[in-house]
């Protein structure tokens, strides 16, 4: 998140503008001068397929934490994959990728859960109803006995 802040960060400033063009550019002057017209656009053709077109981002997250002895930086993604379907996935990684949602999925289901029931007992305090008069033990207890 600094990186977009600090102006003299220059890694995310050539980041962002990264092209064919660009990247053209940096190549070395005499070895530039030696690539005919032909080549000079077939080298293009290739680095734009390489760089490829962004996506948009249906969700883009991003935080960083800042501990004591470390820092670590958290980004999650979601928007289409236009990668190339051709890419084969290994059955670990598929079955990492599944676990990874379904973990996901079920972490979110019980904050939104454990959230929901907090909030209704705040407001439900705040009303001032009473759904058990006096200790909960002691209903418990009663309901046992």
């Amino acid at each position: 998140m600094l990186d977009r802040i600090n102006p003299k960060n220059t890694h995310y400033q050539n980041r962002t503008t990264r092209t064919a063009d660009s990247l053209l550019a940096r190549l070395e002057p005499s070895i530039a001068q030696q690539l005919s017209n032909e080549q000079r656009q077939e080298v293009k053709r290739l680095l734009q397929l390489a760089i490829g077109k962004p996506s948009q981002k249906i969700v883009d997250l991003s935080f960083t934490i800042d501990l004591l002895v470390s820092r670590f930086y958290f980004r999650l993604l979601v928007g289409e994959d236009i990668r190339h379907k051709n890419r084969q996935q290994s059955s670990g990684s598929r079955i990492g990728n599944i676990a990874a949602v379904i973990t996901l999925i079920v972490t979110l289901n019980v904050l939104v859960t454990i959230s929901a029931i907090v909030i209704g007992y705040l407001i439900k305090s705040a009303i001032g109803i009473d759904l058990m008069p006096g200790h909960w033990r002691d209903w418990v207890i009663n309901q046992i006995l």
